[in-house]
């Protein structure tokens, strides 16, 4: 059977370079192109030592290990021991990840139990065969993307599930349970009692808010154009918060003070005392996976204990 070292040579090369991406990627943390096209030179080295005398020690653990040192500290260098051993660790968690959804697909397709004897007693050649590197050059690219695309998708999840928060509000007669998305962006203040603010969607709760309130919600420029609130049912608890919005000048925008504001974040709840929530009828999630921001400073406080 032919051998075509030089192109085993380049494929190594090319998918040291792509786990040496993978793993900037995971790790966030920008290289330049250079350093991860000299790490996976460094990588593919092992294949060039195969073929000479000294290619028993391509199968010792040891060098196998050293040759990823020296790929990590040519790409990522060398901070700390602690942040060295996590890079390096990552590099073995995305070759291992690769390499078993290759694995799995090779013997998903194409692995038959009546030939599993044949082959074991020809022998397996330790560079395979041209169809099987035919097949690891179109699968890795497929495999890596795979594995990217799942990885993030657990990341967003995770960040959504932790930042999601169960939020009571009660307004005099009104009172209602939302799910919260805490956003650092939020830095809604009120300018005179410095109150965080926290923007809350009543989609579907129309019918619980009073009807002179509801359209105040609405069309809040109502009565900011008239300058007169003491006509509203919740009067005594407006406030007018001035906002920026990119791309525009000062805003306004009315928020109620609640008669009691509490958030439960995992195992703890926070009783907001000086808290106030600005309601809107506008949908603030396409999937309505949350129904209000709520002001990451709300959450500094000390939590109270649970009811259950």
């Amino acid at each position: 059977m032919t051998v075509y070292v030089d192109i085993i040579w380049l494929l190594n090369w090319l998918f040291d370079c792509l786990l040496l991406y993978w793993t900037a990627i995971i790790l966030k943390r920008r290289v330049p192109l250079w350093r991860l096209v000299a790490g996976g030179l460094i990588g593919s080295f092992i294949i060039a030592l195969a073929f000479t005398s000294y290619s028993a020690l391509t199968d010792n653990i040891y060098m196998k290990l050293l040759f990823s040192v020296f790929m990590v500290l040519t790409v990522f260098g060398f901070i700390r021991l602690k942040l060295f051993l996590k890079t390096l660790m990552t590099l073995y968690f995305v070759t291992f990840l690769s390499g078993g959804i290759l694995l799995g697909l090779h013997y998903f397709f194409s692995f038959q139990v009546a030939e599993m004897a044949t082959s074991t007693q020809m022998g397996m050649n330790r560079f395979g065969d041209p169809m099987s590197w035919l097949f690891v050059a179109l699968g890795f690219p497929l495999a890596w993307q795979f594995s990217k695309r799942m990885l993030d998708g657990m990341e967003m999840t995770k960040l959504n599930y932790e930042q999601i928060v169960t939020v009571t509000v009660e307004v005099a007669d009104f009172k209602a349970e939302f799910q919260g998305l805490i956003d650092s962006g939020n830095q809604l203040y009120d300018p005179i009692s410095r109150s965080p603010v926290m923007i809350v969607s009543i989609v579907g709760q129309e019918s619980h808010i009073p009807a002179d309130m509801l359209e105040l919600f609405e069309n809040p420029d109502t009565m900011l154009q008239e300058g007169e609130m003491t006509n509203y049912t919740w009067a005594e608890r407006i406030r007018v918060i001035p906002y920026k919005v990119v791309g525009q000048s000062h805003q306004l925008l009315t928020a109620i003070k609640p008669d009691s504001l509490r958030i439960q974040c995992n195992e703890k709840v926070y009783e907001v005392e000086r808290g106030l929530v600005s309601f809107t009828l506008q949908q603030l999630s396409a999937e309505n996976a949350y129904q209000c921001i709520v002001h990451p400073k709300m959450l500094t406080g000390i939590p109270v204990p649970s009811a259950s």
